[in-house]
């Protein structure tokens, strides 16, 4: 049974209506522009771990966690300057998603927050989205670790 014929004639009518005057999503697009988004950022991410290598002499093992320390202190100032909101809106999911869009959601609850103080509103409320997110982090690493444990034990 079709969800139209469990509609009364006049609730037919008012989905046509809608159906006429909803605004169509450019999907393909949003795909497109979170891609090169997502990808520009990962490109400068991955610049920084070669600035970390050649300049500084760590090994590629060893340049990851600057690298993202350093993706998410630009992330932080950018989005204190306003300039990562625009950013965004263009790219959607593409600027969420990578080490950038966590540093962005941190920064943005302080800032938010600033007029209530620095103990009870940036202190309070920085951590709402990066205590859950270190919290998940810390419990998954936890049981890959065991899994490969048991699995190293297992293997010989």
């Amino acid at each position: 049974m079709s969800k139209q014929e469990n509609l009364t004639p006049q609730q037919q009518k008012y989905q046509k209506l809608q159906s006429k005057h909803e605004i169509k999503r450019p999907v393909f697009m949003n795909c497109v522009k979170a891609f090169l988004v997502g990808g520009t950022i990962c490109l400068i991410g991955q610049a920084v771990t070669y600035m970390y290598i050649y300049f500084f002499n760590f090994t590629e093992q060893s340049a990851g966690n600057p690298t993202v320390a350093t993706m998410i202190f630009f992330s932080m100032l950018l989005t204190g300057f306003g300039i990562y909101d625009h950013l965004g809106q263009i790219g959607g999911a593409g600027s969420a998603v990578p080490v950038t869009g966590f540093g962005n959601a941190v920064i943005s609850a302080a800032i938010e927050h600033r007029t209530e103080g620095y103990v009870l509103g940036v202190g309070g409320n920085i951590f709402k989205l990066a205590g859950s997110v270190i919290i998940f982090g810390v419990f998954s690493a936890f049981v890959v670790a065991l899994i490969k444990t048991i699995f190293l034990k297992l293997g010989g």
